[in-house]
Protein backbone atom coordinates (compact mmCIF):
# COMPACT_ATOMS: atom_id res chain seq x y z
CA UNK A 1 0.00 0.00 0.00
CA UNK A 2 2.02 2.93 -1.11
CA UNK A 3 1.68 6.57 1.19
CA UNK A 4 0.47 9.94 0.44
CA UNK A 5 2.91 12.59 -0.69
CA UNK A 6 1.41 16.09 0.33
CA UNK A 7 2.67 19.01 -1.76
CA UNK A 8 2.40 22.56 -0.85
CA UNK A 9 2.60 24.58 -4.14
CA UNK A 10 2.46 28.34 -5.01
CA UNK A 11 0.73 28.56 -8.55
CA UNK A 12 2.93 30.92 -10.87
CA UNK A 13 0.30 32.92 -12.88
CA UNK A 14 -3.50 33.49 -13.15
CA UNK A 15 -5.45 31.08 -15.28
CA UNK A 16 -7.65 28.03 -14.53
CA UNK A 17 -6.79 25.60 -11.63
CA UNK A 18 -5.95 22.11 -13.31
CA UNK A 19 -3.83 23.66 -15.98
CA UNK A 20 -1.85 26.36 -13.86
CA UNK A 21 -1.19 23.18 -11.30
CA UNK A 22 -0.42 20.76 -13.72
CA UNK A 23 2.42 22.91 -15.10
CA UNK A 24 3.55 24.12 -11.62
CA UNK A 25 3.69 19.95 -11.03
CA UNK A 26 5.81 19.14 -13.52
CA UNK A 27 8.41 21.05 -12.16
CA UNK A 28 7.77 20.99 -8.81
CA UNK A 29 11.60 19.62 -7.04
CA UNK A 30 9.13 16.84 -5.24
CA UNK A 31 6.91 16.49 -8.34
CA UNK A 32 9.03 17.02 -11.09
CA UNK A 33 9.36 13.25 -13.28
CA UNK A 34 5.93 11.79 -11.62
CA UNK A 35 4.79 12.53 -15.04
CA UNK A 36 1.49 14.31 -13.70
CA UNK A 37 -1.02 15.11 -16.87
CA UNK A 38 -3.11 17.62 -16.95
CA UNK A 39 -6.12 14.53 -16.85
CA UNK A 40 -4.76 13.30 -14.20
CA UNK A 41 -4.60 16.77 -11.86
CA UNK A 42 -8.21 16.75 -13.23
CA UNK A 43 -8.93 13.91 -11.15
CA UNK A 44 -6.88 14.91 -8.36
CA UNK A 45 -8.96 18.42 -8.11
CA UNK A 46 -12.37 16.40 -8.64
CA UNK A 47 -11.34 13.22 -5.69
CA UNK A 48 -11.52 16.11 -3.36
CA UNK A 49 -7.02 16.33 -2.73
CA UNK A 50 -7.01 19.59 -3.84
CA UNK A 51 -6.89 21.84 -1.11
CA UNK A 52 -6.30 25.65 -0.98
CA UNK A 53 -4.17 26.69 2.08
CA UNK A 54 -5.94 29.99 2.81
CA UNK A 55 -9.43 29.16 3.14
CA UNK A 56 -8.67 25.27 4.26
CA UNK A 57 -11.25 23.86 1.72
CA UNK A 58 -11.01 21.39 -1.22
CA UNK A 59 -11.58 22.74 -4.49
CA UNK A 60 -13.34 20.85 -6.57
CA UNK A 61 -13.37 22.21 -10.26
CA UNK A 62 -10.68 22.03 -12.41
CA UNK A 63 -11.92 25.23 -14.25
CA UNK A 64 -11.39 27.25 -10.48
CA UNK A 65 -9.64 30.40 -11.29
CA UNK A 66 -6.26 31.09 -9.98
CA UNK A 67 -3.95 33.97 -9.13
CA UNK A 68 -0.74 34.22 -8.97
CA UNK A 69 0.79 33.24 -5.76
CA UNK A 70 -2.25 31.27 -4.86
CA UNK A 71 -1.01 28.52 -1.88
CA UNK A 72 -3.02 25.30 -2.64
CA UNK A 73 -1.79 21.78 -0.71
CA UNK A 74 -1.85 18.28 -3.09
CA UNK A 75 -2.31 15.10 -1.64
CA UNK A 76 -0.85 12.61 -4.38
CA UNK A 77 0.41 9.14 -4.26
CA UNK A 78 3.95 8.54 -4.04
CA UNK A 79 5.63 6.51 -7.26
CA UNK A 80 5.65 2.49 -6.49
CA UNK A 81 8.57 0.52 -6.63
CA UNK A 82 6.89 -2.03 -9.33
CA UNK A 83 8.75 -3.06 -11.85
CA UNK A 84 7.57 -1.66 -15.61
CA UNK A 85 5.64 -3.94 -17.68
CA UNK A 86 7.08 -4.45 -21.42
CA UNK A 87 4.25 -3.01 -23.92
CA UNK A 88 4.43 -3.53 -27.82
CA UNK A 89 4.13 0.17 -28.32
CA UNK A 90 5.59 1.81 -31.49
CA UNK A 91 9.13 3.09 -31.43
CA UNK A 92 11.37 6.00 -34.19
CA UNK A 93 13.96 3.69 -34.01
CA UNK A 94 17.02 5.73 -36.14
CA UNK A 95 20.16 3.96 -35.13
CA UNK A 96 20.69 0.29 -32.75
CA UNK A 97 23.13 -2.18 -32.28
CA UNK A 98 24.15 -4.24 -28.64
CA UNK A 99 25.49 -1.42 -27.37
CA UNK A 100 22.49 1.26 -27.40
CA UNK A 101 20.20 2.43 -29.89
CA UNK A 102 18.82 6.35 -30.83
CA UNK A 103 15.28 7.11 -31.16
CA UNK A 104 13.31 9.97 -32.26
CA UNK A 105 10.32 10.47 -29.18
CA UNK A 106 7.42 11.81 -30.09
CA UNK A 107 6.04 14.78 -27.99
CA UNK A 108 3.21 13.54 -25.61
CA UNK A 109 5.32 10.44 -24.40
CA UNK A 110 6.43 10.30 -21.07
CA UNK A 111 9.72 8.86 -20.51
CA UNK A 112 9.56 6.57 -17.80
CA UNK A 113 6.65 5.12 -14.99
CA UNK A 114 5.84 7.17 -12.10
CA UNK A 115 2.31 7.98 -10.55
CA UNK A 116 -0.24 9.30 -12.72
CA UNK A 117 1.64 7.50 -15.77
CA UNK A 118 2.63 3.84 -14.67
CA UNK A 119 1.99 3.07 -18.01
CA UNK A 120 1.86 4.02 -21.80
CA UNK A 121 5.70 5.39 -21.12
CA UNK A 122 8.87 4.55 -23.19
CA UNK A 123 10.52 2.91 -20.54
CA UNK A 124 7.56 0.46 -21.37
CA UNK A 125 8.05 0.43 -24.64
CA UNK A 126 12.01 -0.09 -24.19
CA UNK A 127 11.25 -3.05 -22.35
CA UNK A 128 9.26 -4.94 -25.27
CA UNK A 129 11.51 -3.68 -27.41
CA UNK A 130 14.81 -4.82 -25.99
CA UNK A 131 13.75 -7.53 -23.48
CA UNK A 132 16.02 -7.50 -20.22
CA UNK A 133 19.28 -6.10 -22.18
CA UNK A 134 18.72 -2.30 -20.92
CA UNK A 135 20.94 -0.83 -18.97
CA UNK A 136 20.12 -1.23 -14.83
CA UNK A 137 22.35 1.74 -13.72
CA UNK A 138 19.09 3.68 -13.92
CA UNK A 139 17.14 1.55 -11.19
CA UNK A 140 13.94 0.02 -11.99
CA UNK A 141 11.89 2.69 -12.96
CA UNK A 142 14.68 3.95 -15.70
CA UNK A 143 16.30 0.86 -16.95
CA UNK A 144 18.17 2.84 -20.07
CA UNK A 145 17.71 6.06 -19.35
CA UNK A 146 20.98 8.21 -19.98
CA UNK A 147 19.03 11.23 -20.47
CA UNK A 148 15.69 12.73 -20.44
CA UNK A 149 13.43 15.13 -22.62
CA UNK A 150 10.20 16.50 -21.24
CA UNK A 151 7.15 14.81 -22.12
CA UNK A 152 5.86 17.70 -23.90
CA UNK A 153 9.38 18.55 -26.03
CA UNK A 154 10.20 16.00 -29.14
CA UNK A 155 13.22 14.51 -30.76
CA UNK A 156 16.11 12.63 -30.58
CA UNK A 157 17.22 10.95 -27.68
CA UNK A 158 20.18 7.63 -27.02
CA UNK A 159 19.48 5.07 -24.53
CA UNK A 160 22.14 2.68 -23.21
CA UNK A 161 21.71 -1.04 -23.78
CA UNK A 162 24.27 -2.42 -21.24
CA UNK A 163 25.91 -0.58 -18.45
CA UNK A 164 29.28 -0.18 -20.26
CA UNK A 165 27.44 1.82 -22.40
CA UNK A 166 25.29 3.73 -19.85
CA UNK A 167 28.51 4.99 -18.24
CA UNK A 168 30.72 6.03 -21.50
CA UNK A 169 28.07 8.03 -22.52
CA UNK A 170 26.84 9.36 -19.39
CA UNK A 171 30.86 10.54 -19.67
CA UNK A 172 30.05 12.74 -22.37
CA UNK A 173 27.53 14.33 -20.98
CA UNK A 174 29.80 15.40 -18.16
CA UNK A 175 32.65 16.08 -20.36
CA UNK A 176 30.23 17.93 -23.02
CA UNK A 177 32.01 15.75 -25.99
CA UNK A 178 27.98 14.69 -26.74
CA UNK A 179 26.35 17.83 -28.21
CA UNK A 180 22.66 18.63 -29.11
CA UNK A 181 21.05 20.81 -31.15
CA UNK A 182 17.10 21.96 -30.71
CA UNK A 183 15.01 23.51 -33.00
CA UNK A 184 12.75 26.18 -31.07
CA UNK A 185 9.78 28.37 -32.69
CA UNK A 186 10.21 31.27 -30.42
CA UNK A 187 8.09 34.92 -29.87
CA UNK A 188 9.55 37.91 -31.65
CA UNK A 189 12.88 37.88 -33.12
CA UNK A 190 16.35 37.85 -31.31
CA UNK A 191 18.92 40.40 -31.93
CA UNK A 192 21.42 40.16 -32.72
CA UNK A 193 20.09 36.85 -34.87
CA UNK A 194 23.17 34.73 -34.01
CA UNK A 195 25.04 35.00 -30.63
CA UNK A 196 24.69 33.15 -26.98
CA UNK A 197 22.84 33.18 -24.11
CA UNK A 198 24.23 32.57 -20.80
CA UNK A 199 23.52 32.81 -16.87
CA UNK A 200 22.96 31.05 -14.66
CA UNK A 201 20.13 28.77 -13.73
CA UNK A 202 18.20 27.59 -10.09
CA UNK A 203 15.42 27.79 -8.84
CA UNK A 204 13.18 30.78 -9.03
CA UNK A 205 13.53 33.06 -6.35
CA UNK A 206 9.99 33.24 -5.68
CA UNK A 207 8.33 30.32 -7.67
CA UNK A 208 9.77 27.03 -6.42
CA UNK A 209 8.06 25.33 -9.02
CA UNK A 210 10.31 27.22 -11.71
CA UNK A 211 13.33 27.72 -13.00
CA UNK A 212 14.91 30.63 -13.63
CA UNK A 213 18.37 32.47 -14.28
CA UNK A 214 19.92 33.52 -10.67
CA UNK A 215 22.73 35.40 -9.97
CA UNK A 216 23.47 33.54 -6.99
CA UNK A 217 23.52 30.07 -6.49
CA UNK A 218 22.34 28.17 -9.92
CA UNK A 219 24.56 26.07 -11.86
CA UNK A 220 26.12 27.56 -14.89
CA UNK A 221 24.40 27.14 -18.19
CA UNK A 222 25.14 28.40 -21.98
CA UNK A 223 23.34 27.92 -24.79
CA UNK A 224 24.17 29.48 -28.22
CA UNK A 225 21.84 30.11 -30.53
CA UNK A 226 21.36 31.23 -34.49
CA UNK A 227 18.37 32.16 -35.75
CA UNK A 228 16.50 30.11 -38.89
CA UNK A 229 13.41 31.68 -40.27
CA UNK A 230 11.86 34.46 -39.34
CA UNK A 231 8.21 35.19 -39.72
CA UNK A 232 7.71 38.73 -40.05
CA UNK A 233 7.71 40.56 -36.35
CA UNK A 234 5.68 37.41 -34.56
CA UNK A 235 7.66 35.05 -34.82
CA UNK A 236 11.01 32.91 -35.75
CA UNK A 237 12.22 29.62 -35.85
CA UNK A 238 15.69 29.11 -33.88
CA UNK A 239 18.78 26.67 -33.66
CA UNK A 240 19.70 26.17 -29.92
CA UNK A 241 22.90 24.39 -29.14
CA UNK A 242 23.31 23.69 -25.26
CA UNK A 243 27.18 23.91 -24.20
CA UNK A 244 25.34 22.77 -20.73
CA UNK A 245 22.61 20.69 -19.90
CA UNK A 246 20.31 22.23 -17.30
CA UNK A 247 16.99 21.62 -16.23
CA UNK A 248 14.32 23.66 -18.82
CA UNK A 249 17.50 25.15 -20.10
CA UNK A 250 16.43 26.41 -23.50
CA UNK A 251 13.09 27.52 -22.52
CA UNK A 252 14.70 29.34 -19.18
CA UNK A 253 17.01 31.06 -21.26
CA UNK A 254 14.98 32.20 -24.25
CA UNK A 255 12.39 33.33 -22.03
CA UNK A 256 15.15 35.22 -20.24
CA UNK A 257 15.60 37.19 -23.06
CA UNK A 258 12.19 38.09 -23.38
CA UNK A 259 11.58 35.71 -26.25
CA UNK A 260 10.31 32.50 -24.89
CA UNK A 261 8.93 29.45 -26.97
CA UNK A 262 5.62 29.50 -28.10
CA UNK A 263 3.17 27.67 -26.47
CA UNK A 264 5.67 26.59 -23.07
CA UNK A 265 2.77 26.02 -20.37
CA UNK A 266 5.06 27.47 -17.66
CA UNK A 267 8.00 30.01 -19.53
CA UNK A 268 5.82 31.21 -22.15
CA UNK A 269 3.50 33.66 -22.59
CA UNK A 270 1.24 35.48 -25.52
CA UNK A 271 3.30 38.41 -26.56
CA UNK A 272 2.06 41.60 -27.03
CA UNK A 273 2.07 42.42 -30.97
CA UNK A 274 2.05 45.97 -32.13
CA UNK A 275 -1.55 46.37 -34.64
CA UNK A 276 -2.80 43.06 -32.90
CA UNK A 277 -6.14 43.84 -34.76
CA UNK A 278 -4.81 42.93 -37.93
CA UNK A 279 -2.67 40.20 -37.18
CA UNK A 280 -5.17 38.23 -34.87
CA UNK A 281 -5.04 35.39 -37.25
CA UNK A 282 -1.28 34.77 -36.35
CA UNK A 283 -1.97 35.72 -33.08
CA UNK A 284 -4.39 32.93 -32.69
CA UNK A 285 -1.97 30.19 -34.85
CA UNK A 286 0.94 31.00 -32.07
CA UNK A 287 -1.34 30.74 -29.40
CA UNK A 288 -3.15 27.51 -29.74
CA UNK A 289 -0.09 25.44 -30.52
CA UNK A 290 -1.14 22.81 -27.75
CA UNK A 291 2.86 22.37 -26.83
CA UNK A 292 6.34 24.02 -26.40
CA UNK A 293 7.53 24.27 -29.93
CA UNK A 294 10.48 22.87 -28.80
CA UNK A 295 12.14 19.96 -31.25
CA UNK A 296 15.89 17.87 -30.26
CA UNK A 297 16.66 18.08 -33.93
CA UNK A 298 20.53 17.03 -34.00
CA UNK A 299 22.29 14.36 -31.30
CA UNK A 300 26.47 14.06 -31.77
CA UNK A 301 28.20 11.36 -29.87
CA UNK A 302 30.94 9.04 -29.40
CA UNK A 303 30.03 5.36 -30.06
CA UNK A 304 31.05 3.86 -26.56
CA UNK A 305 32.73 1.07 -27.91
CA UNK A 306 33.88 1.79 -31.20
CA UNK A 307 34.99 5.41 -30.83
CA UNK A 308 34.07 6.02 -33.80
CA UNK A 309 31.89 9.97 -33.70
CA UNK A 310 28.22 9.78 -34.37
CA UNK A 311 25.74 12.55 -35.83
CA UNK A 312 21.79 11.76 -36.20
CA UNK A 313 19.28 14.01 -37.40
CA UNK A 314 15.58 14.68 -37.19
CA UNK A 315 13.27 16.24 -39.08
CA UNK A 316 10.43 18.58 -37.27
CA UNK A 317 7.70 16.66 -36.38
CA UNK A 318 4.01 16.89 -37.97
CA UNK A 319 2.51 19.60 -35.50
CA UNK A 320 5.47 21.54 -35.71
CA UNK A 321 6.09 21.62 -39.34
CA UNK A 322 1.88 22.23 -39.69
CA UNK A 323 2.43 25.55 -37.49
CA UNK A 324 5.38 26.84 -39.65
CA UNK A 325 3.14 26.19 -42.77
CA UNK A 326 0.19 28.16 -40.95
CA UNK A 327 2.56 31.15 -40.13
CA UNK A 328 4.00 31.40 -44.14
CA UNK A 329 0.21 31.79 -45.35
CA UNK A 330 -0.49 33.66 -42.24
CA UNK A 331 2.22 36.51 -42.95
Amino acid sequence: MSENLTLSIETPETGRLDKVLAAALAVHEDAAGLGLSRVRVQALIKEGCVVHEASGKAVLDPNHPTQAGDGYRVTLPTAAPATPQAQAIPLDIVFEDEDMLVLNKPAGLVVHPAAGNWDGTLVNALLAHCGDSLSGIGGVARPGIVHRLDKDTSGLMVVAKNDFAHQKLTAQFSDRSLSRVYQALVWGILHPLKGEIEGAIGRHPRSRQKMAVVPFGGKEALTHYETVEIFSTFASLVSCKLETGRTHQIRVHLASVHHPVVGDPLYGTRKKIEGEKAARGVIAVLHDFPRQALHAGEITFIHPRSGKRLKFKASLPPDMKALLKSLKSAT
